[in-house]
């Protein structure tokens, strides 16, 4: 059998860089051992996956130049390749662990959990064991009788140690102590992501599973399912997290993470895999710049580091400049169009910016922030707004937070969630618009700014909320806390 390799990222979301991270390494080993690598999507969270977040992970991955030779948009022999579209497959193969004793029906209620966990907490434990969850007899037959809603965990050893074969760590030691009795079916029908991973694994004859290490811990359940259905493991092989400047774990709070943030900002896909490539791995001849196609021909996977990559921008952006000067300026030309001035992209700002214009030369200043990546503000550009900075700074928290969560991206929907939340938070709309207007145009003086944020993307109009806030002095875990509690009653 030759060598499959697959991603399966979640469409809840811009695409994120870790994501491309991965791909860029399955990719690699799949093509030097004369493999395949497969991507497939994992949206049984229906109510976050989006049509509009997968068609982002299509474009972002493609733009960066990782293709592949199947999944849902290119078909295949193993599809579907869309874990939504493969609710019966999960189905009958966890009737199967059910039936063999390898699973069970857990009844136990929300509120019994948690007092639950409370009481293993107090005798020292962490994970839930089958035992933990069993009801009295009379119990289990009265919520059966009663069709009450029951979700699927499996069975798990209450003691022992699970070894698991790594191909960059060697062996390594998890207690099964650790290790909970796993949900796998949702009590809505859908597989959480151990279930289907391992299921289709299996079934699209998947060899070598190249992940992060934070599923390091998830690695027991995982074999132990593949022992339970009989099935051969794929060899394991989990890549070191990208880590911040600060070593904390890589996160949109602290660092842009999208990848269509870096597209839209105007960064070269040749300089982003580049920098990618560069995470915890390194040419033989140690030289920083190289190409995905020299990457291929000299990759090697024990070359990669177990330490923890920094991803930092500044270093991207110098990267990015080295191959920038290396383009002639007809090249330059080229990319600068296809970026942002390409006769579609003008026709979507124009309509915004003529009527504000008086001669040719008004057009850059009017629409020069759209080609910017963080504006050049300062604490003082928000002071002409009538609200206090630390009411600004909170309603723009705010505004944050519900931007996150839509999963539409139109000027019609950013307008409704401001309304909404203006209302909600007791300030003008007028009041709360000149905060947005600032933090995403620089300027009171703009055109509309749901229009700008439209044209601007999600990616970056975040980027620059979560930038406007840390200006604004950020906020602190204690006030963080307290404004998620605030916020969430709101709604």
């Amino acid at each position: 059998m030759s060598v499959r390799t697959r991603i399966a990222p979640s469409p809840t979301g811009d695409p994120h860089v870790g994501t491309a991270y991965i791909a860029l390494f399955n990719q690699c080993f799949a093509r030097v051992n004369g493999g395949q690598f497969i991507l497939r999507i994992e949206d049984t969270d229906r109510e976050r996956s989006t049509a509009e977040s997968e068609q982002a992970i299509f474009e972002s991955l493609r733009w960066l130049g990782l293709d592949w030779d199947e999944g849902p948009d290119t078909g295949g022999p193993y599809g579907p390749y869309r874990q939504s579209e493969r609710g019966d497959i999960y189905r009958k193969y966890c009737t199967e662990l059910v039936a063999k004793g390898h699973a069970f029906h857990c009844y136990r209620t929300a509120e019994e959990l948690d007092q639950i966990r409370e009481q293993l907490r107090q005798e020292g434990r962490t994970a839930l064991k089958p035992s933990d969850l069993t009801l009295p007899e009379g119990e289990m037959a009265k919520r059966i009788a009663n069709r009450a809603p029951y979700v699927v965990r499996m069975n798990v050893p209450a003691s022992g140690v699970c070894l698991i074969e790594d191909m960059l760590r060697g062996k390594i030691e998890i207690d099964w102590a650790q290790v909970d009795a796993q949900i796998l079916l949702k009590s809505d029908g859908m597989p959480t992501y151990h279930l289907a991973n391992v299921i289709d694994d299996h079934l699209m004859q998947i060899t070598h599973v190249l992940r992060g290490e934070e599923w390091i811990n998830s690695a027991p359940k995982h074999r132990l399912l593949y022992e339970y259905f009989g099935w051969q493991m794929p060899q394991l092989c989990h890549l070191p997290l990208l880590r911040n400047p600060d070593k904390s774990k890589l996160s949109k709070r602290k660092n842009p993470t999208s990848i269509l943030y870096y597209q839209r900002t105007g960064f070269m896909p040749e300089a982003v895999l580049n920098y990618l490539g560069r995470m915890g791995w390194s040419m033989p001849d140690e030289r920083e710049k190289f190409s995905l196609s020299e990457m291929r021909s000299a990759f090697d996977l024990q070359r990669i580091s177990l330490g923890g990559p920094v991803f930092d921008v500044e270093k991207l952006s110098w990267l990015n400049g080295l191959w920038i000067r290396e383009l002639s300026n007809e090249q330059l030309a080229e990319r600068l169009k296809a970026w942002l001035f390409n006769r579609e992209y003008l026709l979507k700002v124009l309509p915004h910016a003529r009527d504000r214009m008086e001669t040719f030369s008004d057009f850059a200043p009017l629409v020069g922030f759209l080609a910017a990546g963080q504006l050049p503000l300062t604490e003082a550009d928000f002071t002409v707004n009538r609200l206090t900075l630390e009411e600004q700074k909170k309603l723009l928290q705010f505004a944050l937070w519900r931007f996150e969560a839509l999963s539409s991206w139109n000027k019609d929907c950013i307008f409704t969630e401001v309304k909404t939340l203006a209302m909600a938070m007791d300030i003008k709309l007028k009041d709360f618009n000149a905060s947005l207007f600032v933090a995403i145009s620089g300027t009171t003086a703009s055109f509309s700014v749901m229009d700008a944020m439209e044209l601007l993307g999600p990616a970056l109009s975040q980027a620059r909320l979560r930038h406007a806030v840390v200006l604004l002095g950020g906020v602190g875990k204690k006030v963080l806390k307290r404004w998620q509690k605030a916020y969430s009653e709101l709604f």
